[in-house]
């Protein structure tokens, strides 16, 4: 039973998402489930693509791990159990460098750097509702790539734990990634066709 067979004001756990068993793929952020259907467009899955090429390669042998959706995020509010969850998410890139927050469910807490592809259906989520969550679950860099303008925006956390403004990067530009300086990501290989 999927989350669509209960009423719409309820909250729903980690332990609730196990049991869905309606061939959809979901999300939940603070207990609200949100559905990742239809499948991402050719332009997504290609920039996702170059994405995890990018970033894998540079991390091989470095202790830090590259995973691609759909791989779940458990960002508990504090240490309540798994089952108690009520925020899982399936980024389309994480880079998680603590290998204690791997299990295998996926990782449970904020990884390092989060990327998400913009979708026509996603876009309100990935702007605004999911960049709060990862704000306060402590992602230390988020990354929003909108394929359609061909441009990122990287959110940062500053000193005050908050994301500050976003800085924006166009097809052309390289990238010098804020928590992995030495990395370097070229746009014009991410947006290339």
């Amino acid at each position: 039973m999927g989350p669509l067979a209960r009423m719409l004001d309820d909250r729903f756990t980690y332990g609730d998402y196990l049991t869905w068993d309606d061939d959809e793929r979901w999300e939940l952020i603070d207990g609200v489930p949100y559905n990742m259907s239809p499948a991402p467009l050719v332009a997504h899955q290609r920039i996702l693509g170059a994405l995890h090429l990018e970033f894998g390669n540079w991390f091989k042998g470095k202790g830090c791990q590259v995973f691609f959706a759909p791989f779940d995020v458990r960002l508990p509010e504090a240490d309540e159990s798994d089952d108690l969850i009520e925020t899982v998410v399936q980024p389309d890139l994480a880079v998680v460098c603590d290998k204690m927050k791997l299990d295998k469910a996926g990782c449970r807490g904020a990884p390092d750097l989060i990327i998400e592809i913009l979708s026509p259906g996603t876009a309100h989520k990935d702007l605004k509702v999911k960049r709060d969550r990862y704000e306060r679950a402590g992602v230390r860099e988020y990354w929003i790539v909108n394929p359609g303008e061909r441009s990122v925006m990287i959110f940062t956390r500053n000193k005050d734990d908050r994301y500050g403004r976003p800085e924006v990067y166009n097809d052309g530009d390289d990238v010098r990634v804020g928590i992995f300086p030495d990395l370097v990501i070229s746009l014009a290989a991410v947006f290339a066709e």
